[in-house]
């Protein structure tokens, strides 16, 4: 009898060993890696800090980070941190973009989707306070297909409006059932994307940024146009300085 309960005290050491073998295996496995280090002045006080990204893998062998952060340890001996939404492939830029002689942080965060959309981040650590400068909405805009294979956006910053000849996509239009006979089935608005890009670029001599949203008509891979926003930091707000609308024709076998 006490060989058995012998046997039983061992074989429920070595299960439980073997379980918590498992939990820490588990934790090396999720533990944050660091995507990119920079060593960069972002306080003013003209000293380097140094600046990482990191992130935490979905999976062994994964590309896709469930996990990201910015953490930049800086001069003053402290770290400090920001979380940052998962994605692919996170790239950090260091540029003067709200005018007050200091690097300022900006990442962007590929998603991954069909859409070809990313996230935008963009910090300060002016004085040591790390401060979300955050970035320009996308545009709001209006849309909706018309009757005569056409359709119409209006942007709603500028209160300018655009209309579109698709009439040479009146096939496909069709066969989806969009249209019938060129009269439109059911009132329909179109696609209006987020950026799929966000990028530096001079606005008016100065470091801003242009932002480029996808509009699609039927279905995502249907591009009607792309609406680029030109923007620059003024007074603690981005301030949207021009527009432009490029119209795409249809992509036919």
């Amino acid at each position: 009898m006490k060989k058995e309960l012998l046997f039983a005290f061992a074989a429920f050491f070595f299960m439980s060993l073997s379980a918590i073998t498992g939990v820490y295996a588990g934790e090396e496995d999720h533990k944050a890696v660091t995507v990119s280090k920079n060593k960069v002045d972002v306080t003013g006080d003209t000293k380097a800090d140094t600046v990482y990204i990191k992130g935490v893998y979905y999976e062994e062998g994964a590309s896709f980070l469930k996990e990201i952060s910015l953490e930049i340890k800086a001069s003053d001996g402290n770290t400090y941190k920001a979380e940052l939404a998962g994605g692919y492939e996170p790239q950090i830029q260091f540029e003067v973009l709200n005018h007050d002689s200091i690097k300022d942080m900006f990442i962007s965060i590929p998603t991954g989707g069909s859409g070809g959309l990313s996230n935008f981040y963009l910090y300060t650590l002016k004085d040591f306070t790390l401060t979300e400068l955050a970035v320009p909405s996308p545009l709001v805009i209006n849309s909706q297909f018309e009757n005569g294979y056409k359709a119409n956006i209006r942007i709603q910053d500028t209160k300018q409006s655009y209309t579109f000849d698709l009439r040479d996509r009146s096939e496909e239009y069709e066969r989806l059932g969009l249209y019938l006979n060129g009269k439109l089935s059911e009132p329909t608005e179109l696609m209006v994307n987020p950026y799929s890009t966000l990028k530096i670029i001079p606005v008016e001599g100065q470091n801003g940024l242009l932002g480029v949203q996808r509009i699609s008509g039927a279905y995502n891979a249907d591009t009607i146009a792309f609406v680029e926003s030109f923007w620059l930091y003024e007074e603690g707000k981005w301030m949207l300085k021009d527009t432009k609308v490029m119209k795409m024709n249809s992509r036919k076998p």
